[in-house]
């Protein structure tokens, strides 16, 4: 299959239905598929041919679900990009997946071409509502491009411990499967729902769990361009939303504001709500469903996983804390089990093809079929499974991946520091923040607020470290190392 079929059959059934919406703007399933063949006659005519990769660096617009599926009719490859990255960070992506084109939002197109200096990758400006004027030389559009199951559809950048972005490949019939899965069995989706995508689309939990799984069962996605809790809980009582995907953070915004405003917006129409992202505070799901009415479904994915591996299922009993059993067709297990916990690892037809040119990196992270996550875990006699911690660094910022390894190489490139280590503090609202310790070189002046700008002009507005603390040297092990649970963060 071309993972652009998902489109292609819900139009057959329910071509007059809304597709999209954003604002006082939708698309039907019928313009929505017009839309994605011109968009693939546009790259075939920019000499895309099937296998090439396309960077789509954009928010939550209209014409996202038009250029993604264009880009896989074509028999392209989708390549996702958070239009909030610089240039060095757009710089590896190109580089790395080699990109023959790139659409950046308008707000993004200086970074996108200062990037895409030196590599083979074109960039291609996109402003919201200008879709129709850039396909205005391709009025027909065009069939989509045979492609096996096997074949790469998307691939989705995210760091490792060393900080460098590794593009995890993954097939139409990974995500293809996902999007049906969440559709029929998690969320048990019809027609007649209704999506809200204030997740981003470029990132897997929103493409997947909710353009995807919209378009799967030919559901109406309702988008909002950037998440604000009251303008949410207007669009849920306006739009008779019937489905919630969100991170943590949004949850615990949602509660408070309905805490504050008990009678403002009429959300009855909310039957269920799913949180993936990052781990859900108990004390934040008791919260919502009190204040909504409404069950909370708890997953856990990733990139990897396309995204989704393990739910807590509607028609099972749930339990609070918990990620979760595996999701039809998957398989968990726990490795090196020492006291109960373990790495978590999975096998499936979810589990990705690989890292992009990466064989070494996908041997390490893919073992006899099992992909391990690094995730640390336990597992009850029912089966259901609990992240107790993180193996890896990872920091996770309002449903973010921060890798502390990449906002230290940063720092390191200041002049004045000698050493640099970067960890999560927990937030409140955030569930985690970025905290650096920094000891200067000997002689050497910076304040924390100018290590900190430094820092931020570098990478996107969410990694770089909001806390910064100097000390005269960073506490170390034996070996050397810096030992980041002896940093006093938060410490009197």
């Amino acid at each position: 299959m071309n993972l652009a079929d998902l489109l292609s059959r819900t139009v057959a059934v329910h071509g007059d239905r809304i597709a999209v919406e954003l604002g006082d703007d939708s698309l039907t399933y019928t313009e929505l598929d017009a839309y994605a063949g011109r968009v693939a006659a546009l790259l075939a005519d920019r000499g895309v041919v099937p296998g090439d990769r396309v960077g789509l660096m954009l928010p939550n617009l209209l014409e996202f679900p038009a250029l993604y599926f264009g880009v896989l009719r074509a028999g392209a490859v989708v390549v996702p990009m958070n239009p909030l990255l610089k240039a060095r960070e757009i710089g590896h992506c190109l580089r790395d997946s080699g990109a023959a084109l790139l659409f950046a939002h308008d707000s993004a197109v200086t970074e996108a071409e200062r990037a895409a200096d030196g590599t083979d990758a074109a960039v291609v400006p996109f402003r919201a509502g200008a879709l129709a004027e850039l396909l205005a030389a391709h009025p027909r559009p065009v069939p989509a491009q045979d492609r096996r199951d096997d074949d790469t559809a998307v691939i989705l950048y995210t760091s490792g411990t060393t900080g460098v972005p590794k593009g995890a490949e993954l097939t139409s019939a990974n995500i293809g499967s996902n999007a049906e899965i969440c559709a029929r069995s998690l969320f048990d989706l019809r027609p007649e729902d209704v999506v809200l995508g204030c997740l981003p689309l470029f990132h897997a939990f929103g493409q997947v769990c909710a353009m995807l799984t919209a378009v799967t069962a030919g559901a109406r996605l309702t988008l909002l361009s950037r998440f604000e809790p009251d303008l949410a809980l207007r669009t849920i009582q306006d739009r008779r939303v019937t489905l919630f995907a969100g991170v943590p953070t949004m949850y615990a915004a949602l509660s408070a504001t309905r805490a504050r405003q008990p009678d403002a917006y009429d959300t009855g129409s909310l039957r269920l709500s799913a949180s993936g992202g990052a781990s859900l505070p108990v004390e934040v799901l008791h919260t919502f469903e009190e204040a909504f009415g409404c069950p909370v479904l708890e997953g856990f994915g990733m990139s990897e996983t396309s995204p989704v591996a393990s739910f807590n299922h509607p028609d099972r009993p749930r339990k609070a804390g918990s990620v979760g059993t595996p999701i039809e067709g998957v398989e968990m297990r726990l490795a090196d089990v020492e006291d109960g916990v373990g790495e978590l690892c999975v096998r499936g037809h979810n589990v990705m093809k690989g890292y992009w040119g990466r064989p070494a990196a996908t041997a390490e992270a893919v073992r006899d079929g099992w992909l391990h996550t690094g995730d640390l875990a336990r597992v009850d006699e029912d089966g259901f499974y609990f992240i107790v911690d993180r193996k890896k660094d990872l920091i996770i910022r309002g449903g973010f991946n921060v890798y502390p390894r990449e906002v230290e190489e940063v720092l390191y490139e200041h002049p004045a520091v000698a050493e640099a280590a970067v960890v999560g503090v927990p937030h409140p609202a955030l569930g985690e923040e970025v905290a650096a310790a920094v000891a200067l070189r000997p002689g050497a002046e910076a304040t924390a607020d100018e290590l900190r700008d430094f820092v931020r002009e570098r990478i996107a507005p969410y990694k770089y470290p909001r806390e910064v603390m100097l000390l005269e040297t960073l506490p170390k092990g034996a070996t050397g190392k810096i030992l980041k649970r002896e940093i006093p963060f938060g410490r009197s």
